[in-house]
């Protein structure tokens, strides 16, 4: 009986001991980037020595890309028609007429804000939305924690919300994380102290049940919708195993969607369009970003990782082999507003938006974690594990290749092949249907334009009606931001990993418009 769980807190292969159990663990971080180089290094080779088998190759892989495109403009369009009449709906008046075995109104929430450098015009809209939120204050315990090292000005705006918050909801907590040893500094860490402080210094003295408690952790700019947490209580309270589930929204990147370069937004609003269509493939949806729980389950778990870079959804890997198997994500189908990528400048948009991207596309270091945990945990079903193991390889596979495969193999066979290549019909034809093929898979962009549009917030009087054109014509661009903000930076993570240079977490910047115009005039 597999009752040792203790590689559950295991962050990389450096905490392993035992050296041979440190290089299973190791091989299992250099796989997706072996895959990955593997790939892209066999592009090249078989179009030299093979280019007939590519040509057959990429014709039958550009077919599959079609049939991939319309596959997730069909979730699209199911997943965004679910949200819109989710959004519409009086969550609270639902929450009235259920019929559960708890009353709603028993249900707290505990709402964590991690704070680090942010200014107070990122910070205060956020607040200023919780508050206006619709569901009852009274049920509301509320967590801003500030780094320590973020200095005096990151106290001062953390103290000027309390001034302004701090009596408008059941209990409001301010507190200051240190950086503790074992610790990678992160947000992750902040979570968990956050989580910890509200356990001892509200919780437990007001002796709050724990499964009676919903823990929801934010970026410091994510605003909630009004009924935000009125449909989260009402998914928590039908769910037939709450306590064993995390609750995921769809985060819409439109806080300054109008304000950020065209590029941002497309990367932006791609990234709203992958979580919406995940939300329509529950088997493969995993926390990311702003997520809920139980804290019931998350105390059991002993909290989030405070050594890894992807936190948001490595607490869904530990929960899965915490429980042998018997975790899931719940998808509710409803919005947070975050923000989308801004810096002080468009040079700098450029270097955050690619350290952004990295950053995510670091969660690969989810693999070796849960392909060990796979190894160690004799209780879940086989079935369940290549699932997952499957879905986990072939995401960020795909992240890093996928766009180089069908961008390069259309005419590098062309180069690499040969005079006899060259002269065959095939080398004739492969150009022409490729491009056909990829005419086809405009479909995808054609459906991000159409929705991108009816997702936009109201436009801000200082642009005008023109700037409805751009937000239609940036996905021209989309092509070059696959490549360069796509698979780019998910091969320099991934090589990274492999060769064991371990990433530290890098903050994204949160900028509003008005704050870049005063950089930039100073």
């Amino acid at each position: 009986m597999n009752l040792d769980k203790s590689y559950i807190k295991i962050g990389s292969a450096k905490d392993i001991k035992d050296f041979k159990e440190r290089m299973i663990y190791r091989f299992f971080e250099m796989l997706p980037g072996l895959l990955t180089w593997v790939t892209l290094l066999s592009i090249f080779l078989f179009s030299w020595q093979r280019p007939v088998w590519v040509a057959f190759f990429i014709i039958i892989f550009d077919v599959y890309w079609v049939c991939k495109t319309f596959y997730f403009s069909f979730h699209l369009k199911t997943s965004y028609a679910k949200t819109q009449d989710n959004m519409q709906t009086d969550w609270l008046e639902k929450l009235n007429e259920l019929k559960a075995s708890r009353d709603w109104r028993d249900i707290y929430h505990l709402i964590i804000f991690p704070l680090y450098k942010e200014e107070l015009d990122v910070i205060e809209p956020t607040f200023t939305a919780l508050f206006n939120t619709h569901h009852p204050k009274d049920k509301m315990i509320v967590v801003l924690s500030v780094e320590e090292r973020a200095g005096e000005s990151a106290k001062k705006v953390a103290e000027a919300i309390e001034k302004k918050f701090g009596d408008k909801f059941f209990k409001f907590l301010l507190t200051t994380h240190s950086d503790l040893p074992g610790e990678l500094k992160g947000k992750g860490a902040n979570d968990t102290w956050a989580a910890k402080e509200a356990k001892e210094k509200i919780i437990d003295v007001l002796k709050i049940p724990y499964e009676n408690i919903i823990v929801s952790v934010f970026d410091v700019d994510t605003q909630v919708m009004p009924h935000y947490f009125s449909c989260l209580t009402y998914n928590f309270l039908i769910c037939s195993n709450s306590e064993r589930s995390s609750f995921q929204p769809i985060a819409f990147y439109n806080n300054n969607i109008w304000d950020a370069p065209a590029f941002s937004r497309v990367i932006a609003t791609s990234g709203t369009f992958w979580q919406m269509m995940q939300q329509e493939r529950p088997e493969k949806l995993v926390t990311f970003s702003s997520h809920s729980m139980s804290f019931k389950a998350l105390v059991e778990l002993d909290y989030w990782s405070v050594k890894n870079v992807s936190e948001d959804s490595r607490i869904f890997w530990q929960a899965l082999l915490h429980y042998d198997g018997d975790y899931q994500t719940v998808p509710i189908h409803y919005p947070v507003s975050m923000d989308a990528n801004l810096g002080a400048n468009l040079g700098q948009t450029v270097i955050n938006v690619y350290k952004q991207q990295r950053r995510w596309a670091w969660g690969s270091e989810n693999i070796a974690f849960v392909l060990y945990g796979f190894l160690k945990n004799k209780k879940i079903p086989l079935g369940k594990k290549l699932l997952f193991s499957f879905h986990l390889l072939e995401g960020f596979w795909s992240w890093s290749t996928n766009a180089l495969i069908v961008f390069l193999l259309g005419w590098l066979p062309l180069f690499l092949g040969g005079p006899n290549f060259n002269l065959s019909i095939l080398s004739y034809n492969l150009p022409r249907l490729t491009r056909d093929l990829m005419i086809l898979a405009t479909f995808g962009a054609i459906m991000s334009t159409v929705y991108s549009t009816r997702l936009l917030p109201p436009r801000p009087a200082r642009y005008g009606n023109w700037k409805y054109l751009s937000m239609i014509f940036q996905w021209c661009l989309l092509p070059l931001t696959i490549l360069s903000f796509g698979s780019l930076p998910a091969i320099d993570a991934q090589t990274r990993l492999m060769l064991g240079k371990y990433m530290g977490f890098w903050v994204t910047e949160k900028h509003r418009k008005r704050a870049v115009d005063k950089m930039n005039n100073e």
